[in-house]
């Protein structure tokens, strides 16, 4: 006889929220290979007095049941059990349609009292209530709601964070710190936690405002609540900060938490992807040289009829400069060549590495690029679903990739990046899927190559029309860690014994296919495509796109 669970009559019991269980990574941590930096030390110095750990105790104060994301409502936390002499510098919360998954800093002063620099953090002389939820029609627990409060800074300071209580008396002034003003940066909402409806009170998460390789702002993994949504956001930034790294970036490699060659590789090893190919897939990724090995030919404007056989590294590849249309890469011209070298070569294939700092270097962002000599036709989704857009969306070369997110506290994977056509999605951990430990796993969309974190149809366009994008998982995979890989660039590690010499093919700023007008192509059904998809042009190289020095998105 199977288990049985009985209910009483006058009680229902909710299932539970995905928010109560806390994400951990299918398999422990591995242990870093050491080195002479600061990577996964746990603490992060951010100079002019400030070093920054990561919060890993929490005490949940308040939630809310609905609205956000799903309709499931949101959840409030503040960091409970701090290291010795860190404070903290604000509170966490996220939406409960996820599993608790924190990022949040807390800071240590280590000034020198009585010296010529101010000290680095600083209590708030006084709050304002910023939102109150005692009043909101919507299921709470507890049921009297929730307060969230900004803190006051004292001259010369700013806040970076919230405080939450749930009560409507003011928090206590030792409660929170705030931070000396030239340790912080400007910053900007991102994405929403909760919403009450398209006019009521909003939480968002926070992001530094200029994110990139060279950029110095560090999130603090706070949140900005505002009472009203239109444009209130924008203006509650102007009172909240974020960090930054007054050492970034480090020219010191000893004091830098960014990895080394090693650590890179320890660390792909552990979450390098594996990438699944449609069933139906024709057209598969390669190498570079075996593409370069293959009859292809370099075409300079105003010489199309003497196309130069790329060499098998693309040393002779122009270097630098900007896509002028000067230069393209072209398949073979014997017809039988070009159909064989379309279909890619996955036994050569490889994944280059682009290796770079973020948020002022705490984190590591690892780029995985993949190489497809040609990207396939694509299909429509209309009322009658999946008709064929003839060439519609062929192009000669295919660059993708799937970047990894980790934190320099510990080496942990925080997130991932599907890169889709022009586009893209961040996957927070939790949602990502895993095999064979920590290993992450994304699925190539039939003929388009564009990555997802799961299978399905994504359609690009609105409902009544658009371009389908199927991930299935076929039977062939590239497993990242298997092929061969490498790092192909990590500007960090410029002028240090460990830097990375870039292949010639890096360095090619312009188009690795030919320009290709199709004309107008005729539905069976009284709907135009967007002009945009009758031409296609090849696509520039991994280091032309604006993500190669700044963020994702």
């Amino acid at each position: 006889m199977g288990n049985c669970l009985t209910l009483s009559t006058d009680k229902t019991i909710e299932p539970a929220l995905p928010v109560e269980t806390t994400f951990t990574l299918p398999s422990p941590l591995p242990t870093w290979p050491s080195a002479a930096g600061r990577f996964a030390a746990g603490t992060i110095d951010l100079g002019g007095g400030l070093q920054v750990a990561q919060v890993t105790s929490f005490n949940k104060l308040w939630s809310i049941l609905e609205g956000g994301p799903d309709d499931l409502g949101a959840s409030f936390y503040e960091p409970s059990q701090l290291p010795p002499d860190f404070h903290a510098l604000g509170a966490y919360s996220q939406p409960n349609n996820s599993q608790f998954h924190p990022w949040l800093l807390a800071a240590k002063d280590t000034t020198t009292t009585g010296g010529d620099q101010p000290r680095a953090l600083n209590p708030p002389v006084d709050y304002t209530l910023v939102l109150s939820t005692a009043d909101l029609d919507a299921k709470q627990q507890p049921t009297t709601g929730g307060y969230i409060w900004l803190p006051v800074p004292p001259e010369g300071y700013k806040a970076v964070g919230h405080v939450i209580t749930t009560s409507p008396d003011k928090p206590s002034l030792d409660t929170i710190r705030c931070v000396r003003s030239d340790l912080t940066d400007q910053c900007e909402p991102d994405a929403s936690v909760w919403a009450a409806g398209p006019n009521g009170p909003n939480v968002f998460t926070v992001r530094p405002s200029n994110r990139g390789t060279q950029a110095a702002g560090v999130p603090v993994g706070s949140f900005v609540a505002t009472q009203v949504s239109t444009g209130a956001a924008v203006v509650s930034m102007t009172t909240l900060a974020c960090l930054k790294n007054a050492s970034y970036p480090a020219g010191d490699v000893a004091s830098s938490p960014m990895p080394s060659l090693a650590q890179v590789d320890a660390i792909y090893r552990a979450y390098a992807p594996r990438i699944y190919f449609h069933p139906s897939e024709k057209y598969f990724p390669s190498s570079v040289n075996w593409y370069f090995s293959n009859g292809v030919g370099l075409y300079e404007k105003g010489k199309e009829t003497e196309p130069v056989p790329v060499e098998p590294n693309g040393a002779n590849l122009p270097q630098g400069g900007w896509n002028d249309g000067s230069y393209w890469l072209d398949l073979p011209r014997d017809e039988t060549e070009k159909e064989r070298v379309k279909k890619g070569d996955p036994e050569s294939a490889e994944a280059y590495l682009h290796v770079k700092s973020m948020f002022g270097g705490t984190f590591t962002d690892i780029a995985t690029w993949i190489f497809y000599p040609y990207n396939g036709p694509g299909r429509a989704n209309v009322v009658i679903p999946n008709i064929p857009l003839g060439r519609i969306g062929e192009h000669v070369g295919d660059w993708e990739h799937v970047t990894l997110r980790v934190s320099n506290f510990d080496g942990r994977l925080r997130s991932v990046y599907f890169s889709q056509h022009s586009a893209g999605e961040w996957v927070g951990a939790p949602e990502v899927e895993f095999e064979d430990g920590n290993r992450t796993v994304a699925y190539s969309s039939l003929s388009g190559h564009a990555c997802y974190p799961r299978v399905g149809l994504v359609m690009q366009g609105n409902r009544v029309f658009g371009i389908r994008n199927d991930a299935a998982r076929g039977g062939k995979v590239m497993d990242t860690a298997a092929v061969g890989f490498g790092v192909v660039a990590a500007d960090y590690l410029a002028g240090t014994e460990e830097a990375v010499a870039e292949p010639a093919w890096v360095n090619y700023m312009r188009e690795w296919g030919p320009k290709i007008d199709y004309g107008v192509v005729k539905l069976p059904l009284p709907i135009s495509l967007p002009k945009e998809v009758y031409g296609e042009e090849g696509p520039t190289g991994p280091k032309s796109k604006g993500s190669w020095t700044g963020d994702e998105r």
